[in-house]
């Protein structure tokens, strides 16, 4: 499987550590728990404050309660024995009401020795987040005044005073939960946030990283393919790129492999074919004094075939293996040229006829051997395309055209042939992978394109479908 280690590879487990402390998940695992925690921080302030708050309000409503039981005593009068036993059982020393702006003093104990601070409950602001701070700081020892609107009895406010020490053990022991809770919660947040992030976004990246690790180790390692796993998301669309941009890069390397192994086998077989084509031009020559008609007009044709073969294996002209030269360029003839290549085509009148449309004045800037090339390829093409037809009779006609401004020379090649197939179309100028015909090398378009670009133009597909291919010959202006 894609995600298993590579059998070749064995990390020592003191490596294996330092190699997650570095990575991406233990970055991911510290940064969960620390946004949780800070999410903790930042609710605390606020939680106590609310505590601080309800426990004093409780305080206020016991001793407001107990002002009452003044009231419904004998001549409003109360002991110090029963007033001291209400303060008590509302954890205040004191007691006070206003009504209608006279503030009056219900339950007292003896007089303070320090002077309380003040926490008036009628109003809050965002300072009263801090009062919890400040009583863990510095209560424990001190009295608070608390001053909140009557709920039970009539007036402005009830106001009471209360020693801060019981207030400051329970915001401990409330601080204490808060933490646990907190604890709890970052351990479990993070657990889950860490475990959802590490299945949804980090184990799919590890697996597209050992994909690219093993296939620049191996690209021909069966096991370094990357198998997409059907996401839609970003991870999904990575997986099918990385694929795809795998099967591309096999296939240049199988290409380069062919061309390499074509360009070795050219290079040992060069010495012994241009013996053969020398031997081969000396016999022609001996033919030429023979004086038989049909020799004489068939001579030519052979002796340019023969030097343009001898050309081609002293130069080591092949695709992949060596370079094209520079093109030599002069002023050619085209309609020349085209009957010159379509004869070496092997077009004739009995079969695939030509119609060259090309004026006989008409010159174009061109490398005559080069062009020939190029040209003998587009007319072969066309002549077998049309000769595979089933039915046809091998007839058909290819026509040749040229446009020319001041820019460019456009030739043009089409034939009335059955058009290209959709798997030649999609790399029509690859080398081993434009092929229309069983037993064909695609070099032939591959090679015309690279010799119209060391001219400086191009060689373009038109058209093609069932009435015929269109090629054009992009060369630049005399």
């Amino acid at each position: 499987m894609a995600d298993a280690a590579p059998p070749h590879e064995s990390t020592p487990p003191g490596e294996g550590v330092a190699h997650w402390l570095g990575g991406l998940s233990a970055r991911l695992l510290l940064l969960t728990v620390l946004i949780v925690v800070i999410a903790n921080l930042l609710i605390l302030p606020p939680n106590l404050a609310a505590f601080e708050q309800t426990w004093l309000l409780d305080r206020l409503r016991a001793a407001e309660l107990a002002t009452l039981v003044e009231e419904t005593a004998p001549g409003g009068v109360v002991t110090d024995k029963v007033r001291a036993k209400l303060l008590a059982n509302a954890e205040v020393v004191s007691v006070a009401v206003q009504v209608e702006g006279e503030r009056r003093l219900i339950l007292q104990a003896p007089r303070l020795a320090r002077t309380p601070y003040l926490v008036d409950l009628r109003r809050s602001n965002a300072m009263s987040w801090l009062a919890p701070f400040e009583t863990l700081a510095g209560g424990g020892d001190r009295m608070v005044r608390v001053m909140a609107e009557p709920r039970f009895r009539s007036g402005d406010f009830v106001e009471i005073v209360a020693p801060d020490g019981p207030l400051k053990k329970e915001l401990i022991a409330q601080l204490g939960r808060l933490i646990g809770i907190a604890l709890f919660t970052s351990v479990m947040a993070g657990a889950v946030v860490y475990l959802s992030l590490t299945f949804f976004l980090v184990r799919p990246m590890q697996r597209i990283t050992r994909s690219m690790e093993r296939f620049r180790a191996d690209p021909a390692d069966p096991q370094a393919e990357m198998t997409p796993s059907g996401r839609h998301d970003e991870i999904g669309r990575a997986e099918r790129e990385l694929g795809r941009m795998q099967l591309d890069l096999r296939a240049a390397l199988a290409s380069r492999a062919r061309l390499a192994a074509l360009g070795e086998a050219v290079a040992k077989i060069n010495h012994d074919l241009r013996n053969m084509l020398t031997s081969a031009q000396i016999a022609s020559e001996r033919m030429a004094q023979s004086g038989d008609p049909k020799v004489t007009q068939a001579l030519p044709r052979l002796e340019r075939a023969l030097d343009r073969a001898i050309t081609l294996a002293s130069n080591v002209l092949t695709f992949g293996s060596s370079a094209e030269p520079a093109p030599s360029k002069d002023s050619v003839a085209l309609r020349a040229a085209v009957d010159a290549a379509a004869e070496d085509a092997g077009l004739s009148a009995a079969g695939v006829a030509l119609k060259n449309d090309i004026d006989a004045q008409a010159l174009v800037s061109a490398d005559a051997e080069q062009l020939h090339r190029i040209l003998i390829n587009l007319l072969r093409n066309a002549r077998e395309a049309i000769d595979g037809v089933a039915g046809r009779g091998g007839v058909g006609v290819v026509t040749a055209g040229l446009t020319q401004d001041q820019d460019a020379s456009l030739v043009t090649i089409a034939d009335d042939g059955p058009g290209l197939p959709e798997r030649a179309r999609t790399n029509l100028f690859q080398p081993f992978a434009a092929s229309a015909r069983k037993g064909g090398t695609g070099l032939g378009l591959a090679i015309a394109r690279e010799l119209a670009k060391g001219h400086g133009g191009d060689l373009t597909l038109v058209s093609t479908g069932p009435s015929g291919t269109v090629f054009e010959l992009r060369l630049p202006a005399s």
